[in-house]
Formats: C-alpha cells, structure tokens, sequence
C-alpha cells in the first residue's frame, strides 16, 4: 500500500488536487475547513472587500498565528532550562 494519497481540497468554491501523506490526510482536510471558516467570516466582516484582500488577510492571521504558537513554543523551552538550572541551585545550596 502507498504512504500517499491523491486527495481534493476545496478552498472557497475551488478544487486543489494534492497528494499527501496518507498519515496527514486529517490535518490537510481540517487545515482547508479552518482555512474556509476565516475565508467566510472575513468575508461577513468585510463584504466589501475582494477576495485578494480576503485571502491576504487570511493569510496574515495565519502566519501572525503561527509566529504566536513559535514563540510560545519557545518560551516553554526555556522556562524548562530556567526550571533546570534553579533545580541545580537548589541541589547545590542542599549538598553545601
């Protein structure tokens, strides 16, 4: 059996054929009907805008996201290394 898989995607009326990995199918298909709910609300929220400044500001939401969730991701390393070395002080102050 093939690890990919020949799927369609449908974005804001339109058809995307992909192949992907038969483990991420999921996450393509969610990502295209999280993609088409922001589509639809800028579209409510900004009626007269056209669809380029739809899909750009969708797309900036995205991004802006993403950066949100690596910073954070960030953020979570390093208070593990922060906790790591208070750790580490607080074994030496004992031993002493």
């Amino acid at each position: 059996m093939s690890d990919t898989l020949s799927i369609n995607i449908k974005i804001d009326n339109r058809i995307y054929p992909l192949v992907v990995s038969r483990k991420d199918e999921a996450r393509y298909r969610e990502a295209a009907k999280k993609l088409n709910e922001v589509l639809s609300a800028f579209k409510t929220n900004y009626p007269d805008k056209d669809i380029q400044d739809i899909f750009a500001m969708s797309a900036f939401q995205f991004v802006y996201a993403s950066m949100v969730v690596k910073e954070n991701a960030g953020n979570a390393s390093l208070v593990g290394e922060i906790k790591n070395i208070i750790d580490d002080i607080d074994d030496y102050l004992v031993s002493r």
